[in-house]
């Protein structure tokens, strides 16, 4: 089984589309979406994200440069994610179609990275595993 992110993309026509949805809808479009989802036992994770703008952390100096941000066209808008478990990217791209979006809006499915992509032998490698099999914490941290 592998891990997959569905990455929500906004356009400027799906800012004007949700603008003019009632948030109420919306809500209960997605928490039907969400239960579908967490009823097939193929859902791990998901937030949305903000819509207020966020800050840009730019690595192409040193020290990193922080901005107000991010984006300065709203086509390259990330909303926010699901995190699914299942088979393949095919099962992951299924589920991806039946997200309730309107028009303007797109969903990237991407495989996430799990420890086996990496050497085994890696001293970070395997604290990320313990990390991953006890959850992420300052105790696991040191116990690791």
């Amino acid at each position: 089984m592998s891990k997959f992110m569905l990455i929500m993309r906004g356009t400027d026509a799906a800012k004007d589309a949700f603008e003019q949805t009632d948030f109420t809808e919306v809500i209960a479009a997605m928490g039907a979406y969400n239960e579908s989802m967490l009823k097939a036992g193929v859902m791990v994770g998901g937030d949305g994200l903000a819509l207020e703008p966020g800050l840009v952390v730019d690595f192409d100096q040193t020290p990193p440069v922080v901005t107000d941000g991010p984006y300065g066209e709203t086509k390259e808008l990330f909303n926010g994610f699901w995190v699914l478990e299942v088979p393949t990217i095919e099962e992951a791209a299924e589920w991806a179609k039946r997200a309730p979006l309107p028009p303007g809006n797109k969903l990237e499915v991407r495989r996430i990275t799990g420890p086996e992509d990496f050497p085994a032998d890696n001293e970070w490698i395997q604290k990320e595993k313990e990390w991953q099999e006890h959850g992420y914490s300052e105790s696991s941290a040191t116990d690791a």
